[in-house]
């Protein structure tokens, strides 16, 4: 069975850094991309990076574009979310997600799209 953790996450003052780690367990034929998603106090839950296993075809949420660069290292079997610059709008529970379905006709970053999850790991940017 598909497992994910998150690691990394922690209390930040604005303009400072962190990266997130996702470990996932089984291979990584089993899936096609691993996505990282945060959800804030009183909002919906959306996606901010996501990365294809294969080929690392990459997206990004306009908000983080530029501040944030997600990698892999398929032999380890992590996904990692470098987060550059953070804002106190960054703050937030981040999600790391896996995604049985191959990106055949658009770059796949929707909650919906996202079938295995891990806990999260807290972000807080403190201004």
């Amino acid at each position: 069975q598909l497992q994910l953790v998150e690691s990394g996450g922690g209390m930040v003052q604005s303009g400072g850094s962190l990266r997130l780690s996702c470990e996932f367990s089984a291979s990584a034929m089993d899936f096609y991309a691993i996505g990282w998603f945060r959800q804030g106090p009183g909002t919906e839950r959306e996606g901010v990076s996501c990365i294809t296993l294969s080929g690392g075809i990459e997206y990004y949420a306009d908000s983080v574009k530029g501040r944030f660069t997600i990698s892999r290292d398929n032999a380890k079997n992590v996904v990692y979310l470098q987060m550059n610059n953070l804002k106190p709008e960054d703050t937030a529970l981040y999600y790391c997600a896996a995604d049985l379905t191959p990106w055949v006709l658009e770059r796949r970053c929707r909650r919906d799209e996202y079938d295995y999850w891990g806990q999260g790991t807290q972000v807080t940017v403190a201004s």
